[in-house]
C-alpha cells in the first residue's frame, strides 16, 4: 500500500468485543461492543484502513490454538462486515507476558509489522486501546495513543490519569466521528 494510506490499529478485547473476565476462547463468546462494527464501517467510509493488534496469550498457555483464535476473528470479521465494514487484517501475539518477546504490547513489534506491511511510517497512526500495554506501545512508535472508557478504559484512565498526548474518548463510536471529521477539514 502507498505511503498515504490512513491507517487506525485496534486493539480487540475492550474495543471491538466486550472484555471477558479472562479471554474469548470461542467464537460464541466473541460479543461485540454495541456501536463498534458501526464505528468501524465509518472509518472505512471515511478511507481509512482498519487493523487489529491484540495481545493473546491464551495461545501461549495452551487454552486454545491458533486456528481456534483464527475462528474467533473470522466471527468478528463477519459481524463487522454485516454493519458494512472491514477489518483489513489481524495480528496477534500469542506469547505468555512472562516470554519477554517483542511483539507482545506494551513492545513495539506487532506494531512495527503493521507499519512495514502497510509501508507507512507509524508516526501520528491512531492505535486505539482499553489498556495502558496499548498506549505505551503507541508512543513508543511515535503513533497517536487514543484511549476508549469501554473495556478496561476506565480503570486505565484512573491509572494513567491526564497524562499528556493520550486522548480519551467514550467509546469507538466516538473515535471513529472524531477521526472522520478530521479527514474533512
Amino acid at each position: 500500500m502507498a505511503s498515504s494510506t490512513r491507517l487506525v490499529i485496534l486493539d480487540r478485547d475492550g474495543v471491538i468485543n466486550k472484555a471477558p473476565a479472562s479471554y474469548v476462547l470461542r467464537p460464541e463468546e466473541w460479543q461485540p461492543i454495541t456501536g463498534s462494527a458501526a464505528a468501524i464501517a465509518q472509518l472505512n467510509r471515511a478511507g481509512f484502513t482498519v487493523c487489529v493488534a491484540t495481545n493473546q496469550s491464551c495461545v501461549g498457555r495452551g487454552l486454545v490454538t491458533g486456528s481456534e483464535i483464527d475462528d474467533i476473528h473470522r466471527v468478528m470479521s463477519e459481524h463487522i462486515e454485516q454493519a458494512g465494514g472491514r477489518i483489513d487484517r489481524v495480528w496477534y501475539c500469542p506469547h505468555r507476558p512472562d516470554e519477554a518477546c517483542a511483539c507482545r504490547k506494551p513492545a513495539t513489534g506487532m506494531l512495527r509489522q503493521i507499519g512495514e506491511y502497510y509501508g507507512v511510517p507509524l508516526a501520528g497512526v491512531p492505535v486505539v486501546g482499553d489498556a495502558e500495554t496499548d498506549l505505551r506501545a503507541a508512543e513508543k512508535v511515535a503513533a497517536r495513543p487514543i484511549l476508549v472508557l469501554t473495556g478496561k478504559g476506565r480503570k486505565t484512565l484512573a491509572h494513567v490519569g491526564e497524562h499528556t498526548g493520550i486522548e480519551v474518548y467514550q467509546d469507538l463510536g466516538v473515535v471513529a466521528a472524531r477521526l472522520a471529521a478530521e479527514t474533512e477539514t
